[in-house]
């Protein structure tokens, strides 16, 4: 009875909160946009981080709270986002588009969507391993990087920063990874679980 109520609390958010359903409708475009061209257009993640800055700004008890909790989302989802950019190991579409999220959310919601999409990427990461039959391959290189980062640890070395793109296993939307995390995030967030 409780997820019952719950559900239709969300759907009443939807209905009449345009920033949620707006975000929604974003992510999706988002991933359809990543899964056909992977490529995430910067007009859909700025244009998004613009409206819900505003919108953030002038629906908060005040402005100076709404921005606040608006801005913050976006550093938190741009800083935690940026190494992986750093790395190779992401693109920066995706990166803008997990601050976009972040702009929308307030940082400890986007914190909980980043953990989410990481284990959306992870499961996408596996899928993709074994449909093309990598998975060994996938496998033996996280072994290769998280020893390389200890091993790097241990000395003192500075690690080089720099995948080498010949060992992957091959692209990944991760777009469809941030929208189906983020939104995993605001449903359980709604139903209490988080």
């Amino acid at each position: 009875m409780r997820e019952f109520d719950a559900i239709l609390e969300l759907l009443t958010m939807l209905a009449t909160d345009f920033r949620m359903g707006g975000l929604f409708v974003l992510l999706v475009m988002a991933a359809v946009s990543d899964w056909r061209s992977y490529r995430i257009p910067n007009w859909l993640t700025f244009g998004g981080t613009a409206f819900a800055v505003i919108y953030g700004t002038f629906a908060a008890r005040t402005p100076l709270v709404g921005v606040t909790h608006a801005l913050s989302g976006l550093g938190t989802g741009l800083l935690i986002m940026l190494p992986f950019y750093a790395l190779g190991i992401m693109g920066a579409g995706d990166v803008k588009l997990m601050a976009m999220v972040g702009a929308f959310l307030g940082p400890y919601q986007t914190l909980l969507a980043i953990l989410f999409t990481c284990i959306a990427g992870g499961a996408a990461a596996l899928i993709v391993a074994m449909h093309r039959r990598r998975l060994g391959h996938m496998l033996a290189n996280v072994k290769d990087t998280v020893s390389g980062m200890a091993m790097s640890g241990m000395a003192g070395v500075r690690p080089n920063g720099t995948i080498d793109t010949r060992q992957s296993i091959g692209k990944l939307p991760y777009g469809i990874c941030i929208c189906v995390g983020t939104v995993t995030n605001v449903l359980a967030h709604q139903l209490g679980y988080v």
